[in-house]
């Protein structure tokens, strides 16, 4: 039988937003696969993240509150990225820990955020993916574990089931695949060295694994591993799990040139991603 419908608030993220928002098309057909209705509220902008760690509490702050609001009628908060829900589940508490009411308001709110591909597995057991017009025949994908996902969140295990049900794909488990691939939001512009040799090493891993493609869950730790295989000349080709759970891993994958077709064939398809 299938699961109840639900009412679910897709937080699509800066990123996203910003430079792939194929990402977000790729979010809500899994989450309406699963049986949920979809809804993206105009009112969300960041997460706080990037003021939050820069040490502007007062930001973060007004931002959490204005996030809160703008989802507080739905079931269920998704974010297609491990860093930002993270923000959204476990820090927002903290933030807002000093005034009471929205104290109340950010537990009540932390416990139905999460990320995309631990809500298909975990929280409504995805049976099948969308069909899938993407490519088609063997393949075998490197996954990266961004730092917040695994560390912050636990996950690990969930894009990976969901990967297993799709033919002929295989999961290349990358050597050291806990250590950071040097993003690590405004890591990487104070510390560029060091951010540099993180992804070569990372993306090293990623080829010595056999792999033809690399994969995860935040786009911020994809576009810096696409720009320095792109820089390098290499042929591993980089996408979100999103994408490719949903079958919408046709085009140019993240670094590539953009051809200027549409992600898909449906009217209006960037509307229906920003509600």
């Amino acid at each position: 039988m299938a699961p109840p419908r639900i009412s679910v608030g897709l937080f699509v993220t800066c990123l996203v937003d910003l430079a792939r928002p194929k990402v977000g098309l790729a979010a809500v057909r899994l989450l309406e696969a699963a049986g949920c209705d979809v809804v993206v509220p105009r009112a969300q902008t960041c997460c706080g993240q990037p003021a939050h760690n820069a040490g502007d509490r007062n930001g973060a702050a007004q931002l959490a509150r204005q996030t809160i609001a703008a989802f507080e009628d739905v079931d269920y908060v998704v974010v297609p990225s491990g860093s930002c829900a993270a923000m959204l589940r476990r820090h927002y508490p903290e933030i807002l820990a000093a005034d009471a009411s929205w104290s109340r308001r950010a537990k009540a709110f932390g416990g139905k955020v999460f990320e995309l591909t631990a809500f298909l597995a975990d929280v409504r057991d995805l049976a099948d993916l969308p069909e899938r017009p993407g490519p088609k025949g063997p393949r075998r994908i490197a996954y990266h574990d961004s730092c917040a996902g695994l560390r912050e969140l636990g996950i690990r295990n969930a894009p990976r089931r969901l990967l297993e049900k799709i033919p002929d794909l295989g999961v290349a488990e990358i050597a050291e695949g806990e250590v950071c691939c040097g993003f690590g939001g405004a890591f990487c512009v104070k510390f560029p060295e060091i951010s540099e040799r993180l992804a070569a090493d990372k993306c090293r891993a990623a080829e010595k694994a056999g792999a033809t493609e690399l994969a995860g869950g935040d786009l911020g730790c994809l576009l810096h591993l696409a720009g320095k295989l792109r820089a390098e000349g290499s042929n591993l080709r980089v996408r979100h799990v999103a994408e490719i759970l949903a079958g919408l891993d046709d085009g140019p994958a993240i670094g590539e040139p953009v051809t200027g077709e549409p992600v898909t064939g449906e009217p209006d398809a960037g509307e229906k991603a920003r509600g």
